[in-house]
């Protein structure tokens, strides 16, 4: 074989071809030396181990990669390596538009990421209608027997002077024939001889309200568009505006430092109160915007805000705006609509309420009320001032008591704390002739509707009855005493009852949660309208939803109320032929379950229906579980109202006796 000559061996194809490999591989090396010595490193792994989450090495780095690209295209290389010959730059590419302003409407932000700093307000286009209309639309269609039957086909708007229209407490015909006005009659219940037959409309520019837990220090102007209690109470840390919101900074007229500094006072001044734990259930009476009720409930203690609708006409609407229990409740010549024994705790700051007047009538009222061994706690100008008035009430506050047998704890600056008792040994101890006297045996300190007050102390059960309730969180599934004084044609069997029920709607609610997806819906403010005992309140706390109940017991069946207070919940007696005492727009959730079909006995589905689309907030949803033979007329009349209804089979299958309505109000507009 012929020896190769001195340039055959470069000359020879797999040489130069190693040759070429060795020098562009030599180019790249110099090339990465470059880049990660002379320019920013994009990093891909990092070999340090670390116990925290890792971020990104090239988090918060900008990097212009066609820069880049052109600097090293472009950019001589060693004599050592082979010369790459250069490449041409790509004409330059124009910046991209701006993106549109980014509005937000939730709590993701526009990275993508969570964020506590949100704003809500605006609907979503399908829950919205435009041009709505006043005009009621009927249809008229033969029946079977010759007469002919009249069909609502669409409720118009009523004038929107009725935007914030309360049935009961707004009939200004009944007032005027009020033969007296001077207890407070003109504050109480005088409904109208006819319901509703229109739809009461949302203020101009009402927003979707904020979000609890950040509505209880923020609601929007727009959706309570008065002044009046900024104007009146500002300089008491209640409210504030700023901007298009209300901001509510917690304090109040006896607590303009804030609700929380107060409350640990109270419970200093008596350890025993413990709230959350012996005190659950609290009312409060002339509640201004509910702070104290709000502050109230991270201690685990659920309070009835009530005040009357007087010249700060809106403090209950904006309690109710902010997410916080409250309804529009006076003392006056009625009992109020509450089982005996139903609170821990009765808390009057500055209610302007004369608790001495006949004979301490209205304090009595608190007596009944409250449970036994339960606080009365009074913050107000008597207690610290030392004005020969002030003084005097003093006095007739002590002695009014002291005939109650209350005891009277402790006084503190300007709170004053009582103590009912736990028995009837005081009341039947007292001297012969001791005024107020006690009630007759007969008297029943539960029937509350439509009812005078009485002017005489309510006696204690002999046998211990709603003064033994458990702690808070364990009464809530306790089967409480008071069971068996409930008129319900069962007696053995009543605390399996009680169970069956609450596995029920824990069962029930657990199904809503996974198939129509309960913790994703707005829900805060919720009503039950025929609530049983209150097991649908209490499967809602169970599977932890941010929410509270107002379980309403209906005058047309058995007055569970007291077993409702005895696990720590809250409720009211009404009769759903008759208007709620409350404001428009204030329920995210409105349930019933087997109502209808018992009440359209006595009164028109339309009636219920229409007061229902009244209290239910736009977005709101409803539920109703009831019997076949209702439901084809409730969808007529959800259709009439803009509902978006649907009927769904319930878990027996579609055979069942029974079918699940399922409503969401839209906005309605004009």
């Amino acid at each position: 074989m012929k020896g190769l000559a001195n340039g055959d061996l470069f000359r020879s194809p797999i040489v130069v071809k190693i040759a070429a490999f060795v020098l562009v591989s030599l180019a790249f090396f110099y090339l990465g030396k470059h880049w990660t010595e002379g320019s920013t490193q994009l990093v891909f792994f990092n070999s340090r181990q670390t116990s925290s989450v890792s971020i990104s090495p090239n988090n918060d780095k900008n990097f212009d990669i066609s820069s880049l690209i052109s600097q090293n295209q472009t950019e001589s290389v060693s004599e050592k390596t082979f010369s790459v010959p250069p490449v041409q730059s790509p004409p330059a590419v124009p910046p991209p538009p701006p993106p549109d302003a980014f509005q937000r409407f939730g709590i993701v932000n526009e990275n993508g990421t969570m964020s506590d700093e949100f704003e809500v307000g605006e609907f979503d286009p399908d829950e919205v209608v435009e041009n709505w209309g006043s005009e009621n639309g009927t249809k008229v269609e033969k029946e079977g027997s010759g007469s002919d039957r009249v069909h609502v086909q669409k409720f118009g708007f009523c004038p929107s002077s009725m935007s914030e229209y309360i049935p009961c407490l707004d009939n200004t015909e009944a007032l005027k024939r009020l033969k007296s006005t001077e207890k407070g009659e003109r504050f109480e219940r005088h409904c109208p001889a006819a319901g509703l037959s229109c739809l009461v409309p949302p203020p101009k520019n009402y927003k979707s309200p904020i979000p609890w837990p950040k509505s209880r220090d923020e609601v929007w102007f727009s959706n309570v568009p008065h002044n009046r209690l900024v104007e009146d109470k500002g300089g008491q840390n209640w409210i504030t505006r700023e901007k298009n919101k209300f901001k509510f900074p917690g304090g109040g007229t006896q607590f303009i430092h804030g609700a929380n500094e107060y409350l640990d006072r109270i419970n200093k001044m008596v350890p025993d109160i413990a709230f959350g734990q012996n005190t659950r259930v609290v009312l409060d009476v002339g509640c201004g915007v509910a702070s104290f009720g709000a502050y109230l409930l991270q201690r685990n203690v659920i309070t009835m805000s009530i005040a009357p609708k007087d010249v700060h006409e809106n403090q209950i609407q904006f309690a109710l705006e902010r997410g916080v229990p409250a309804m529009v409740a006076a003392f006056a010549t009625h009992r109020l609509l509450y089982p005996s024994q139903a609170f821990d705790l009765v808390h009057c700051s500055r209610c302007r309420i004369n608790w001495t007047r006949d004979d301490g009538i209205l304090l009595l009222e608190v007596d009944r009320m409250l449970r036994a061994g339960g606080y009365f706690v009074w913050a107000a100008q008597p207690v610290y001032k030392h004005e020969e008035v002030l003084e005097e009430q003093w006095k007739e506050m002590l002695n009014l008591t002291t005939r109650l047998c209350w005891e009277f704890v402790k006084k503190d600056g300007y709170i004053a704390i009582w103590k009912k008792p736990s028995n009837n040994s005081c009341y039947l101890n007292r001297e012969e002739g001791t005024k107020p006297p006690l009630c007759d045996p007969k008297d029943d300190p539960d029937k509350v509707w439509y009812v005078d007050l009485k002017p005489c102390i309510t006696q204690l059960p002999e046998n211990g009855y709603g003064a033994n309730v458990s702690k808070w969180p364990a009464r809530l599934q306790t089967p409480p005493d008071r069971l068996q004084s409930i008129q319900i044609d069962a007696y053995i069997s009543r605390k399996e009852l009680f169970r069956a029920e609450s596995k029920y709607w824990i069962e029930i609610i657990e199904g809503y949660v996974r198939a129509l997806h309960w913790k994703k819906m707005r829900l805060r403010n919720v009503m039950d309208m025929k609530a049983g005992f209150g097991g649908f309140g209490a499967a809602l706390i169970e599977h932890n939803l941010n929410s509270w109940v107002m379980n309403v017991v209906p005058v047309s069946g058995p007055n569970t109320l007291p077993v409702i207070y005895d696990r720590g919940l809250l409720g009211v007696m009404h009769d759903w032929c008759e208007p709620f005492d409350t404001y428009p727009r204030t329920y995210d959730l409105l349930h019933a379950a087997s109502l209808f079909s018992i009440e359209r006995k006595r009164c028109n589905i339309s009636t219920i229906m229409l007061e229902m689309d009244r209290i239910l907030r736009p977005g709101g949803r409803v539920y109703i579980r009831d019997s076949l033979s209702v439901m084809d007329e409730l969808k007529e009349i959800g259709d009439a109202m803009g509902w978006h209804v649907t009927l769904r089979d319930t878990s027996e299958g579609p055979h069942a006796s029974y079918r699940l309505f399922i409503a969401d109000k839209r906005l309605l507009r004009p």
